[in-house]
């Protein structure tokens, strides 16, 4: 009787501990970002031609399947990269900024400046990722976007619409990747 029992937690704590696996990444169904406790919202897997990056996970205080709602909204969020290639610094702020600019007009992009360039800063002193690596974007209103890498925070970025337009990248009208879009978005 008290092996099956220790089977039977043994499975349920298991089920728990991974909402979803996608591209072999086993993603936790919660995420604590400052003193909120965010759920997996969805998630899904980056890819240019046949190669595999990333796969990118979107948490939030409660699910939510608008994307313009998500981007509006100042509440604690996280996007997780999880890395599945070697990809230098220059590769990633590259894909970054182009996503940005695909989805800002020239004065936009000018006004986000100089929070462009802390993000090149602090990507620029990361130097390169390595598969199995995860970058954590957690939006803190008070403080701004705190860029982690394997748990170790690289630098925050102020303001909220420095957050948005990160969150465009995939949110965005031209996001990096449409059905990205989808399943970052829960579908």
């Amino acid at each position: 009787m008290k092996r099956i029992l220790a089977v039977a937690c043994g499975l349920l704590l298991s089920w728990n501990a991974s909402a979803l696996e996608v591209a072999g990444v086993k993603l936790p169904d919660t995420a604590q970002v400052g003193s909120a406790s965010l759920q997996l919202n969805g998630a899904g897997i980056r890819t240019k031609l046949f190669f595999k990056i990333y796969v990118s996970a979107l948490y939030l205080p409660q699910k939510q399947a608008s994307a313009e709602a998500i981007i509006a909204d100042e509440r604690e969020h996280r996007v997780d990269l999880h890395i599945m290639r070697d990809l230098s610094s220059e590769k990633l702020l590259n894909a970054f900024n182009e996503a940005i600019e695909a989805n800002h007009t020239k004065e936009e992009l000018g006004a986000l400046d100089g929070q462009l360039k802390e993000m090149a800063q602090i990507f620029n002193a990361v130097k390169e990722v390595k598969p199995g690596d995860v970058i954590a974007l957690d939006y803190l209103p008070a403080s701004g976007t705190q860029i982690s890498v394997n748990g170790a925070a690289r630098g925050t970025i102020a303001g909220a619409a420095f957050n948005r337009a990160l969150l465009k990248i995939w949110l965005g009208n031209k996001p990096a990747q449409d059905d990205l879009k989808k399943a970052m978005l829960g579908g």
